[in-house]
């Protein structure tokens, strides 16, 4: 009767380690299955994240439009705009109008301001840059100085320089002349840029019109 007994318990010893076994393997087996599952999940997502976007035969015709405008710009860049504003206002103080100078100088200022940079050639931009922020500087002073024409000549000498420093590197819009006047800035002379080659001196203006000589031709 013992035998059956410990017979008995002993099965059910054998089967309820046998169950737990297989609930064991089963659940291994179903975080194996899950683990593989969030693997390959990340993988597909990784791929598709790293997947290049290949461009549309739409945005390639765009970009080379786009390039083609730019370069279209670069190659008709002109100093044009600013070399008719700075004539304008030479010419004012030629005729030694202050307030003619004044309007001039505020055009060109403005003229300045709205140079596209992307039209400019890349390798010429900071001299650009440079030249346009000190010819702005005394366009200004022009500008806001109509009743003191002589402070207005004083910055029309550093603007010609400004011009001068353009011509040089952007070449002439049409055919100008560099002018000087040896008697200007207490003897230490000016030089300023024309359309005519027969002097009209926009430092002294009908107190000495005729005053100076052509240094260059453009």
């Amino acid at each position: 009767m013992k035998a059956i007994f410990f017979s008995t318990i002993l099965s059910a010893v054998i089967a309820a380690t046998l169950l737990s076994c297989n609930s064991s393997e089963n659940n291994s087996n179903n975080n194996l299955d899950n683990d593989t599952a969030a693997v390959a999940e990340i993988h597909a997502v990784a791929e598709k994240d790293s997947t290049p976007v290949l461009p549309t035969a739409a945005d390639t015709i765009n970009k080379n439009v786009e390039q083609e405008k730019v370069q279209e710009n670069i190659d008709n860049f002109s100093i044009a705009p600013i070399i008719k504003d700075y004539l304008a206002l030479k010419n004012a103080l030629v005729a030694d109008n202050g307030k003619l100078a004044a309007d001039a100088g505020r055009k060109l200022l403005g003229t300045l301001k709205r140079v596209d940079m992307k039209s400019v050639p890349s390798g010429k931009h900071k001299e650009f840059m440079d030249i346009a922020a000190d010819a702005m500087e005394n366009a200004e002073h022009i500008g806001d100085n109509a009743g003191k024409i002589a402070h207005q000549r004083e910055h029309l000498a550093s603007l010609s320089k400004d011009m001068n420093d353009l011509i040089a590197i952007f070449g002439a819009p049409q055919q100008l002349y560099q002018q000087h006047c040896p008697m200007y800035n207490e003897g230490k002379g000016a030089i300023w840029i024309s359309e005519i080659k027969e002097i009209k001196n926009p430092y002294y203006g009908g107190q000495m019109l005729t005053c100076g000589s052509v240094k260059k031709e453009y």
